[in-house]
């Protein structure tokens, strides 16, 4: 079935984080129906929520996934549940096939991750930071990177469009970004790709 080039938002932060008014997704979909693309955005606080909405972008053909919360190596924090790598992958991997997937969580994008999400799956690309990174500074990132590759493409996300455009918002705002691509070669199912362009 045809996916629509479209981004599908899905947050979950810590109370504190919600008093202080940090939804950095939220801002995302904002920039994003200013430059006129679908969009839908999710504020979701525990894995049975995710477990919906995870269904309804299953449904939604939407091509991009974009997830929004904290993180570590070894799994995702969503604001009332902890998620394993595996725990994440199992849910994700059904859903993900000829999708790409966007990451907006600290230090999660890992050869481990991307092991677990594409060694099975037809997902084409996971793309995030393996390292800390400010809520403003991955905001804007990301409202750099789909504004950029929406108006160069707006049907598609080609691979080294893709690199050069994380590459260069990378650059601008100081943040190392992986991106690993999947491949039908290599034996773990993606390579990572160069982001130095």
């Amino acid at each position: 079935m045809p996916t629509s080039p479209n981004v599908f938002i899905i947050e979950s932060l810590r109370f504190e984080d919600e008093k202080a008014g940090y939804p950095e997704g939220h801002f995302i979909s904002h920039i994003l129906r200013l430059a006129g693309r679908q969009v839908r955005y999710f504020y979701i606080r525990t894995r049975k929520e995710l477990e919906e909405i995870l269904d309804q972008f299953e449904d939604s053909e939407f091509r991009y996934l974009h997830l929004s919360c904290h993180a570590n190596k070894k799994g995702i924090s969503l604001t009332l549940d902890d998620l394993s790598i595996d725990e994440l992958a199992e849910l994700l991997r059904p859903v993900i096939a000829k999708k790409r997937v966007f990451l907006s969580a600290c230090k999660l994008a890992t050869p481990e991750l991307a092991t677990a999400l594409m060694k099975d799956s037809d997902c084409y690309s996971v793309i995030g930071p393996n390292k800390i990174i400010d809520v403003d500074e991955s905001a804007l990132f990301w409202a750099s990177v789909y504004h950029i590759i929406f108006r160069e493409d707006a049907q598609s996300m080609k691979r080294d469009a893709l690199r050069a455009c994380v590459s260069q918002a990378g650059s601008l705002f100081g943040l190392k970004m992986r991106y690993f691509s999947r491949s039908k070669t290599s034996k773990q199912g993606w390579d990572e790709v160069n982001l130095d362009v």
